[in-house]
């Protein structure tokens, strides 16, 4: 087991909307550590954002973010030889990061040409309550309700 916790690192808000969420956000969808292609694909997937609902679409984006985010999920633990799946709270910090990454993920599954494309086409999709990461959010969700008689195993 660790000695201490390890640090708390902070991130500095994007340029752009002067938020840290967004910068996570590019974070995650950073690969090869290309953060200026990475930021160009979220701010003109933003844009199309904007021009496909005609709202404010860091809002819109916003909006799905915390239509994906998870409130429980489930956990494996053994007791006496066997597993069981005991739902848990999720921590506020690991609900926004499960939320950026299923985000990512399915964006990235999508149909569409670019990147740009896809990852504007979940962030509407999500943001109505539709889409590949909402449906796992909902999945979570049933399996956590499902297991539900296993929760006195909680850690």
């Amino acid at each position: 087991m660790r000695k201490a916790k390890p640090k708390k690192r902070y991130v500095l808000p994007d340029p752009k909307y002067k938020d840290t969420l967004v910068t996570r956000f590019v974070n995650c969808l950073m690969e090869d550590g290309k953060k200026s292609l990475a930021y160009s694909i979220f701010y003109n997937a933003v844009k199309i954002v904007e021009e496909r609902t005609g709202d404010n679409g860091i809002e819109v984006w916003k909006k799905a973010l915390n239509n994906i985010m998870p409130s429980v999920e489930v956990k494996s633990r053994r007791v006496g030889g066997a597993t069981f799946q005991v739902p848990l709270e999720v921590r506020p910090s690991r609900k926004t990061s499960l939320g950026i990454k299923w985000m990512i993920r399915y964006a990235r599954t999508r149909g569409e040409k670019t990147m740009v494309e896809r990852l504007a086409g979940e962030i509407v999709a999500a943001s109505k309550g539709e889409g590949a990461a909402v449906k796992k959010k909902d999945d979570t969700h049933r399996m956590a309700e499902a297991n539900k008689a296993f929760s006195h195993f909680k850690f």
